[in-house]
């Protein structure tokens, strides 16, 4: 990792670290250079009143997403969901529930005060089919085709190595599992300097793919399915929008391992 990329990965700990600890001491937290007041844009408005009103308020107040992706995932009992860079563990929870006791849902966090946040919620929520990680997106402490639905919400485009975020997210995924995130996307005619002018890095702007960007780089890790769908603006030619892809069930060209040999046939 370059010089740059650490202090930028380092600039984004610190930022959720201390909306961490703002959230804990009472406060609220949204996507942005500085903790303020959610609005209609980022944060927990975004989350329909009765998923919100049966969570800890401290879950909520740290909601810093763009969207809602359990609300896209079509998450099913019994499966198993990780939440990429999960925070306060708000999506981690709702998850939890819509996967139901049989199944598991996993959120991974680089920040120790998120972490910490998050840990205390999954107590007060009671959630027993949860479990919190922590570690990069960029390296997933899971094992290989384990996990059923990737999600992640406003958490991509804070990365600094986004092929490395598809490569291991196709990974982790079984064959046939899926990926449903909220990102937030710039217009394929916005350069990257175009995209800085409009916010920085930490605020979700300056680092985003435009919409041509996050397909190719989701074809080159392997997905197919790929639909890319803006919801609301975020700032001029920046739009949130739900991503989905899907890991085909075998690849390209290849022959399923667990299928029975045909038999040999003269001729």
């Amino acid at each position: 990792m370059s010089e740059q990329s650490t202090d930028l990965r380092e600039t984004v700990r610190r930022r959720y670290a201390a909306a961490a600890v703002q959230v804990t001491e009472g406060g609220t937290a949204c996507c942005g250079q500085q903790a303020v007041e959610v609005d209609d844009t980022f944060g927990s408005t975004l989350y329909a009143a009765d998923e919100r009103d049966t969570l800890p308020a401290e879950a909520v107040a740290a909601s810093l997403g763009c969207g809602n992706p359990t609300a896209v995932a079509d998450l099913n009992d019994g499966e198993r969901v990780l939440d990429l860079g999960s925070g306060g563990g708000i999506d981690v929870l709702l998850s939890a529930r819509r996967v139901g006791p049989t199944g598991r849902a996993f959120g991974l966090d680089m920040t120790e005060e998120m972490l910490a946040l998050a840990f205390a919620n999954q107590r007060k929520a009671g959630a027993t089919n949860v479990e919190f990680l922590k570690g990069t997106i960029e390296a997933i402490p899971l094992p290989a085709n384990t996990i059923d639905v990737v999600i992640s919400n406003c958490v991509i485009n804070l990365s600094t190595d986004k092929p490395a975020v598809f490569a291991e997210t196709f990974r982790v995924l079984k064959p046939g599992g899926r990926m449903g995130v909220s990102d937030v996307v710039a217009d394929d005619s916005l350069t990257p300097e175009q995209r800085a002018e409009r916010g920085d890095y930490v605020g979700c702007i300056a680092g985003a793919l435009s919409f041509a960007e996050y397909r190719q780089g989701l074809e080159a890790a392997g997905f197919t399915g790929i639909s890319i769908t803006p919801t609301h603006a975020v700032a001029d030619g920046m739009h949130s929008a739900i991503i989905r892809a899907t890991k085909p069930n075998t690849p390209d060209g290849a022959t399923d391992a667990t299928a029975e040999p045909a038999a040999p046939c003269c001729g």
